[in-house]
């Protein structure tokens, strides 16, 4: 059986680092790239023309950026640590995605966001069930098993070795930070890598 490889190229690591992370709040949850503005505004077209210099097949490009993306999140590296960022979701359109950090009664997210990165969070976006959402046409986690098969108990602790996970819903959300502090951070070079 041979592996399946992607090339990651500047071009594609860049538009991965603009990726917007919002929270799918279906079921469990997941963390899902914003579909209405997948790197940070409604003109995506644009948005992978201002940094492929294309105005022509930013469709397939898009399409190339998720597929770049699962072999991100297996290859990239980060250290574990305290990180902040800007948020992208406080101007955007929440309506069929949600934000973890936003206050619902006020209808706000705060517009700095501070987060502590630890070995488990880097464990458990490498066991991501990162895939193709063919309907919002954006990468998204497979929301019935984000970490693989099994309960999300099961798979997180199998992610991080065997041990019990303390509160797993509030690691499994404390994902969407996690993750969009890999896609703008994590170190890789340009190449081909598995998928």
């Amino acid at each position: 059986m041979t592996s399946r490889t992607t090339e990651i190229t500047l071009e594609r690591i860049a538009l991965i680092r603009r990726l917007v992370v919002a929270w799918d709040p279906a079921g469990q949850g997941a963390p899902v790239i914003h579909p209405d503005a997948p790197y940070g505004s409604l003109d995506r077209d644009g948005d992978i023309a201002n940094v492929t210099g294309d105005d022509e097949g930013a469709a397939e490009e898009h399409r190339a950026v998720g597929e770049a993306l699962v072999a991100f999140l297996h290859h990239a590296d980060l250290k574990p640590g305290r990180y902040s960022y800007h948020n992208p979701l406080t101007k955007l359109d929440l309506s069929h995605v949600s934000d973890v950090f936003r206050d619902e009664a006020a209808g706000t997210s705060p517009e700095q966001i501070v987060f502590e990165v630890g070995p488990e969070h880097i464990a458990l976006i490498r066991r991501l069930a990162m895939g193709w959402d063919e309907a919002r046409g954006v990468p998204a986690v497979a929301l019935p098993a984000p970490y693989g098969p099994g309960s999300l108990e099961e798979a997180m602790a199998r992610a991080l070795g065997g041990a019990p996970v303390e509160d797993p819903a509030r690691l499994h959300r404390s994902m969407q930070p996690a993750l969009q502090i890999f896609l703008r951070s994590a170190d890789i070079a340009p190449g081909d890598y598995d998928v």
